[in-house]
């Protein structure tokens, strides 16, 4: 089934012109649009490449001479990338199964699986949970006893929810998500040479311990995360120590993240991917961390803050900050620092020059 362009500009919230009955079938690059697809040429740079293709309709910028362009039909949007989200959802028919239990799926008798939840194949479901309504369980995935799911959440093949984790409405998990695992927390007999250099800030002396056995501090706390929380593909959250580690509502966490034990994460936060969040760190609202980023445990991070992509934080930074580099200082001044770097190699040489001049002047006198 095709979409017509007038029902495609109310989805967005935009404004359509020309021949708004027009039908597409979906969405496609300018260049390469045919003429039964939508281009998608929210910006003048994608001008030219709509000739190349032979779209009927675009999604075009706001001030597109629409007509000249060659188009039949165009839905304006002042702000691409919303567009482009809400463009998505209504074009996004991807399914999550239907309501029912798979015959494979093993679910505790005393399992309380709320109305028109679909669990799929091999799915194991321990003691006492609870899935929300109008929620979808992949295949493959296990839930441990005692574990909440909200409703209409989306779990999706592989995950594993361990036990204490509690998860708030309209959660979506990608493929292999780990929530709830022990954090990587040890202990030895004696103080070791970690805690000694830390607490000594690098001045105290390594030596061979007496006992190097490393004794595991088991994780009791759990996980609780909020509302609209949404965990990419191989993430992981680890359980806290005694206290939960939580997520709070509307977070956004990317592929292959790393949420150490006892993190407190706020409200409406951007992780991207390879980011790593070590434990008892404390994330305010709306921080976004660039990718490969990285927070040291037992810090805090204000509301606000954006860490730019392999920043990595390793004391407090204040709220409304822009932070980069290694260790994380605020932009402009890690600016003048690669700045200052840049020139290094030419300050040297012309360093040595001078040298050399001062050099000859004094076996002249």
């Amino acid at each position: 089934m095709g979409h017509r362009i007038a029902d495609i500009a109310k989805a967005l919230g935009a404004e359509a012109f020309g021949d708004t009955t027009l039908v597409v079938e979906g969405a496609a690059e300018p260049a390469s649009a045919k003429p039964g697809d939508l281009a998608l040429a929210m910006s003048p740079a994608y001008g030219e490449a709509l000739a190349r293709g032979a779209a009927k309709a675009a999604v075009v910028w706001s001030g597109a001479d629409w007509q000249a362009l060659g188009l039949e039909a165009a839905i304006v949007v002042p702000r691409a990338r919303l567009a482009m989200a809400r463009l998505t959802s209504y074009l996004d028919d991807q399914k999550f199964g239907g309501a029912g239990i798979h015959p494979t799926a093993l679910v505790a008798p005393d399992a309380v699986i709320g109305d028109d939840v679909g669990i799929g194949p091999f799915v194991v479901i321990g003691a006492g949970a609870k899935i929300g309504e109008g929620s979808r369980i992949g295949a493959h995935v296990s839930i441990a006893p005692g574990v909440e799911i909200g409703a209409g959440s989306v779990i999706l093949d592989g995950v594993r929810l361990r036990r204490k984790v509690r998860l708030g409405a309209r959660a979506i998990l990608h493929p292999n998500v780990v929530i709830g695992a022990d954090g990587f927390s040890f202990v030895t007999e004696l103080e070791s040479n970690v805690e000694r250099v830390r607490r000594e800030l690098g001045e105290a002396e390594v030596v061979a311990p007496q006992d190097a056995t490393w004794h595991r501090i088991h994780s009791l706390g759990g996980v609780e995360i909020g509302d609209d929380v949404e965990i990419g593909a191989n993430s992981t959250v680890d359980a806290g120590t005694i206290r939960p580690t939580r997520i709070g509502s509307g977070t956004k966490i990317d592929n292959l993240v790393q949420v150490g034990h006892n993190v407190i994460i706020g409200r409406d936060c951007l992780v991207s991917a390879h980011s790593a969040i070590a434990g008892s760190a404390v994330l305010g609202d709306r921080v976004v961390l660039g990718g490969k980023s990285g927070v040291a445990d037992n810090i805090t991070v204000g509301d606000d803050v954006v860490l730019t992509g392999a920043t990595i934080a390793l004391s407090n930074v204040p709220a409304r900050r822009i932070m980069m580099g290694y260790p994380a200082v605020p932009i402009a001044t890690h600016i003048e620092i690669y700045k200052a770097m840049r020139r290094l190699p030419r300050f040297l040489k012309d360093a040595a020059a001078g040298t050399k001049l001062f050099q000859k002047a004094d076996k002249s006198d």
